[in-house]
């Protein structure tokens, strides 16, 4: 990195400020407590030292520190069956990719919505692996043509066919996961290799308010017992089950994230974790959980530089938006998630596509998102104060009343200017001329084209042929 170049930031909390926050949260977990309803996470507490009386386990400051003292500060993701580094998670890079499970299909064939199908899952992971913005993908819809006890399971399947950057896995409980596990361990080439080169994170989530669920538990349990990647990050909704306000909101989903983690260093000390928790808030008009928020985006920095911190990368949202369309309403809310993103370095940000509150995907929103992200990290790259930048020896050259167009300084650095890729800059009358596209109908015809000229990436026959086994076992 140029060591003269100057970049935005955006920047809410002190020192004094997280410790605050992080006393609050450890002043919870030691006197409130929260319930693991799973008999091994409640065993390993226990023998740490925790508290347990009755379902209920407190967690004293000690054995945080300790799992904080263990957990590392950063890890990779990788391409699919490879060594090769396609996420540095350093708590410095920020990457975007999708959203899980949304019920509907925004179709950009036909403008229909409609129900998801495991066809519509595919497409949606072929834009996925075209776009260059897109760092990593989650499966986006639940497709209702597979069995329904193994949604997850052909999900992930799908997924790992037609893309080979990293997935972020949802699932059901241990039985799903272990699928997944052993459907990606044929892929990197043995459960060893995986767990050195992972290609997929596991999200998992607490249930909100201070409980950790049986099924959750044991996913977390399992990811730490093989070195997979997790997120274990509970959603507290200010005013439904968290307090209204937003400190309040954040030392509750803190806490719960703190305790997931002392369970996840528990079970193995380096386990690679990491930070997060999703605090929305209910709107109190409509009771639904919504994203196109200032809080929700506050929260977003919040999480950022508790993250900071606990010296961890952090999980993030981008790119969602609470209208049902894509319209101004969806693009104001995809532009101001990005940028937090971008500003607070929250790490790997998901939920690109989503609309309607998270119920509708659409991949033409994530190609919009695409190019307000390239147009947003440019933003954030910032600017180089050297002697090349300044060009005060080429100012002298030209001198006054000149002209900077072919000078060679222009040649060298033209291309270092932001280009757009579906945005139009033209006048008027090219515009007319060329059939006068408004962006949803560019949108449109750039998604169809992706789809049309997407090059697959097969897996092995033999290794395909097994994954159809274990969907079918």
């Amino acid at each position: 990195m140029n060591s003269m170049k100057l970049r935005p930031e955006l920047k809410m909390l002190e020192q004094g400020d997280c410790l605050q926050i992080h006393q609050a949260s450890c002043e919870i977990l030691e006197k409130t407590g929260v319930e693991i309803h799973n008999p091994e996470g409640v065993r390993l507490l226990r023998d740490a030292g925790a508290v347990v009386t009755d379902g209920l386990v407190k967690i004293s400051p000690s054995l945080i520190e300790q799992a904080l003292a263990s957990v590392p500060s950063s890890f990779n993701l990788y391409q699919r069956g490879t060594d090769k580094v396609a996420v540095r998670l350093d708590g410095e890079a920020v990457y975007f990719g999708s959203g899980s499970d949304t019920l509907r299909y925004l179709d950009p064939r036909t403008g229909e919505r409609r129900a998801f199908t495991l066809k519509d899952v595919a497409d949606c992971v072929r834009v996925c692996d075209s776009l260059p913005e897109i760092d990593f993908v989650m499966s986006m819809g639940v497709p209702g043509d597979v069995p329904a006890d193994k949604h997850y399971r052909y999900q992930f399947a799908t997924m790992i066919r037609y893309t080979t950057k990293p997935i972020v896995v949802v699932c059901n409980d241990l039985a799903d996961f272990q699928a997944i596990v052993k459907i990606a361990s044929l892929v990197a080439g043995g459960i060893e290799k995986l767990s050195l080169y992972p290609n997929i994170l596991l999200y998992s989530e607490p249930s909100t308010p201070l409980r950790h669920s049986r099924e959750a538990t044991d996913k977390l349990l399992y990811a730490a017992q093989h070195a997979i990647p997790v997120t274990h990050s509970p959603a507290p909704m200010m005013g439904g089950t968290a307090p209204v306000t937003l400190a309040g909101a954040v030392a509750l989903g803190n806490a719960e994230m703190l305790s997931g983690l002392v369970l996840h260093q528990l079970k193995k000390p380096g386990a690679p974790f990491l930070y997060g928790h999703g605090v929305h808030h209910l709107d109190m008009k409509t009771m639904i959980s919504v994203y196109g928020a200032p809080e929700f985006q506050l929260a977003r920095v919040m999480a950022a530089e508790m993250g900071r911190f606990y010296k961890l990368p952090v999980w993030g949202y981008a790119a969602h938006s609470d209208s049902k369309v894509i319209d101004g309403q969806a693009a104001v809310d995809a532009q101001f998630s990005v940028s937090i993103a971008l500003l607070a370095r929250t790490n790997l940000n998901h939920d690109v596509g989503y609309l309607e509150s998270g119920l509708t995907h659409s991949p033409e929103m994530m190609v919009l998102t695409n190019e307000i992200i390239t147009m947003n990290r440019k933003f954030s790259e910032g600017v180089c104060l050297d002697a090349e930048s300044l060009a005060v020896d080429v100012i002298s050259g030209v001198g006054p009343g000149g002209n900077f167009t072919t000078h060679d300084h222009t040649m060298r650095h033209w291309r270092d200017l932001w280009m757009p890729k579906i945005f139009n800059r033209q006048r008027l009358d090219k515009w007319s001329n060329q059939g006068s596209k408004n962006i949803n109908a560019v949108l449109g015809e750039a998604t169809i084209a992706l789809l049309d000229n997407y090059q697959e990436k097969p897996l092995p026959e033999t290794v395909d042929r097994e994954i159809e086994t274990i969907l079918e076992s």
